[in-house]
């Protein structure tokens, strides 16, 4: 069922909900609300060409995922991106684990696995003096299609009952504003630390990363100051990947 917008205003009596039955992308009208001046969340019960990184598509089916690009307006800048993200997994993590008692690994730079399955993701981009903070879960989805199906997973497949999109936007709206805030007022060092906590990806696993030049395969070394991840590759050489899908070689 569509969700329940005057619960969500009143659980969130800060925070300007804008909400939309059917967009292309909440990323799209944030970049428009964002250039007229409005903050808030642009929140949509179905996404017809949802963005993820790297150009890539984000299944929306409606009224079962959580769709949400939050517009926030912080003293960082646009090379902050990276680590911005990184908080961003952090907080949508911490929300699933409130609302569905499931526990996330991070995989680096933005998605958000259960059981290895990507059930959330994260896009940051920058407009108007705003960051678009772009974080849609599959919540409810007891399905998905055949080139997906091995990789997605949701809430409801993870945990074995459903869950509520209400409650869950709820508890992001307060982690994303708790790990900005530690952002902000602590610099990047607290986020650089629980992140490599939280990610079996970041320090010690056999990844191949594919990156602008071509794969690499290595073992990663933890993240550098600026976010970006460490790998040592199979002949010695270390790099520092900036961009790219990162997967497990088992």
């Amino acid at each position: 069922m569509p969700l329940d917008l005057e619960a969500l205003r009143r659980a969130l009596p800060g925070l300007v909900v804008h909400w939309f039955p059917r967009v292309t992308s909440t990323m799209d009208v944030a970049a428009r609300l964002a250039s007229a001046g409005e903050s808030g969340v642009v929140v949509a019960d179905e996404q017809t060409a949802g963005r993820g990184r790297l150009g890539r598509c984000w299944h929306s089916e409606a009224e079962a995922g959580l769709y949400a690009t939050f517009i926030l307006r912080l003293p960082l800048r646009p090379e902050d991106t990276p680590v911005l993200t990184l908080a961003l997994a952090l907080a949508t993590g911490e929300a699933i684990a409130r609302v569905a008692d499931l526990a996330c690994d991070l995989r680096w730079p933005n998605d958000v696995l259960l059981d290895g399955k990507k059930c959330a993701g994260i896009l940051v981009e920058t407009a108007e003096a705003a960051f678009l903070a772009g974080i849609g879960i599959n919540v409810n989805h007891t399905r998905f299609p055949q080139e997906l199906a091995a990789h997605a997973t949701s809430l409801r497949l993870a945990g074995g009952r459903p869950c509520s999109r209400e409650r869950l936007l709820v508890e992001l709206a307060r982690t994303v504003q708790a790990f900005t805030r530690m952002l902000v007022e602590g610099g990047s060092q607290p986020i650089l630390e629980m992140f490599s906590r939280a990610s079996s990806f970041a320090k010690g696993r056999r990844v191949r990363v594919e990156a602008q030049a071509g794969p690499v395969e290595g073992i990663t070394e933890g993240l550098d100051t600026s976010g970006f991840l460490r790998v040592r590759t199979e002949r010695g050489e270390r790099l520092l990947v900036r961009s790219g899908g990162v997967r497990p070689l088992e």
